[in-house]
């Protein structure tokens, strides 16, 4: 069955302020279980440090955001699911605290 969406509900938009914990920043193994996740969401999410925009679908542009331990950051979704996105992506940083290169 197709499910039709308001047309207000693709323009949600959350931001929330985020930062990594982890002593090693957001390095390879971390960042890509982060955008394989942000990839599990209809949402476009970007990364926003410094002024610059980062897609979070892509992890080069990851990487690119250079989120060592003690970055900050925004994470901006926009969509259907931007509430759920946010909320996961944030539990999953949080995750990432105390992990170590392994």
């Amino acid at each position: 069955m197709l499910r039709r969406t308001h047309p207000h509900e693709k323009e949600k938009l959350v931001t929330r302020e985020i930062s990594v914990q982890n002593e090693l920043g957001l390095h390879a193994r971390p960042a890509a279980k982060f955008v394989h996740t942000a990839n599990s969401f209809r949402a476009e999410i970007t990364l926003i440090k410094d002024g610059e925009r980062y897609s979070a679908a892509s992890l080069i542009e990851v990487l690119r955001a250079n989120l060592d331990c003690g970055a900050h950051a925004v994470l901006e979704a926009r969509g259907v699911d931007a509430e759920k996105a946010v909320a996961r992506l944030e539990k999953l940083l949080a995750e990432f605290r105390n992990q170590k290169e392994d």
